[in-house]
């Protein structure tokens, strides 16, 4: 066990109210300060004379790691990384962890979540029969609203991941055929692959799961919905930005797709006058950021957390 100054800086990010065991993190090392969350400006007071960081979205940037010779490493609870200036903590000899693989069945959960949910009415059904409407209906049914069955339906992934495998897995089991979209901005399809421009006609769920580059940002923008079928939907669980959100709230509002399921947003949380939270737009699930965030995909952050430390502390001689 050491005895540094560490810091867990946002833990309510992913230890909600409690309910993630932090044991093998914590009997790591003896000296530990625990914040729920850490403000912008609260960064700098908090990480002073600390050696070992924790954190999830908490920025790291060289205004701030400049001012703080005394830290050693940065464990993210998180598998991306931009929130981290590697080029600083490189070249100042700053260690820095995150963790991969840990969330693909929660992840493949939540996206199938809102497959189902759009391709069900769910939500459009729960309304009217909480506000009485199935009550007064003619028959012991009521069929206002788009019911489709996945069987036989067309999933196109943009992406092809662990996570992505984890969807096109249970698309496996809803009988769905899976279509698998070239590298974005290849002019060639490898074997097993299609074009993307040559996919969006032929699907009926698109889920993207690729990174966030300059060729990906805002990849997603009304002409590429427009190539769409009218009945299709489209899933993000990936980057909020690799979306124009904007253009996908006017294509949801004149038909251009059938609806949408986002998980992301290019800024979270999102302001109040974000597009996709305008209450009128159509066949719109919008979730915070919670395809990932399972019991036990926590759990497992905190261990490959812990793990991340274990290694480091046995490079420190």
């Amino acid at each position: 066990m050491s005895n540094l100054n560490a810091v867990i800086l946002d833990e309510t990010s992913f230890n909600n109210n409690g309910d993630m065991d932090l044991t093998n993190l914590l009997a790591l090392n003896d000296n530990w300060a625990r914040y729920d969350e850490t403000a912008k400006d609260e960064r700098l007071e908090r990480l002073q004379n600390v050696q070992i960081a924790v954190a999830n979205k908490i920025v790291f940037d060289k205004e701030l790691l400049e001012q703080l010779p005394d830290l050693k490493v940065i464990l993210l609870a998180a598998t991306g990384m931009d929130n981290i200036d590697r080029d600083y903590c490189e070249a100042n000899g700053i260690a820095y962890y995150n963790v991969t693989d840990y969330c693909t069945a929660s992840l493949a959960q939540h996206v199938f979540t809102l497959i189902l949910s759009l391709s069900t009415s769910i939500n459009d059904y729960q309304r009217i029969t909480r506000n009485g409407e199935w009550s007064k209906s003619a028959h012991f049914c009521t069929l206002q609203f788009p019911i489709q069955e996945l069987a036989g339906k067309t999933l196109g992934l943009i992406g092809y991941g662990s996570l992505a495998k984890g969807v096109e897995k249970l698309a496996k089991a809803f009988d769905m055929n899976i279509m698998l979209g070239a590298r974005v901005g290849s002019s060639e399809a490898p074997e097993g692959r299609v074009l993307i421009e040559d996919m969006l006609p032929q699907v009926d769920v698109l889920s993207v799961h690729c990174p966030l580059t300059p060729e990906t940002n805002k990849m997603i923008n009304y002409d590429f919905l427009s190539k769409m079928k009218s009945t299709a939907f489209i899933i993000n669980s990936a980057r909020g930005a690799v979306i124009d959100n904007a253009d996908l709230a006017q294509a949801l509002r004149d038909g251009v797709i059938a609806g949408a399921g986002i998980d992301v947003l290019e800024v979270e949380p999102p302001p109040a006058d974000h597009p996709l939270l305008d209450p009128d737009i159509p066949n719109l699930i919008l979730t915070p950021h919670v395809a990932w965030a399972a019991k036990e995909a926590r759990q497992r952050v905190v261990e490959k957390v812990a793990a991340n430390l274990k290694n480091w502390l046995s490079t420190q001689s």
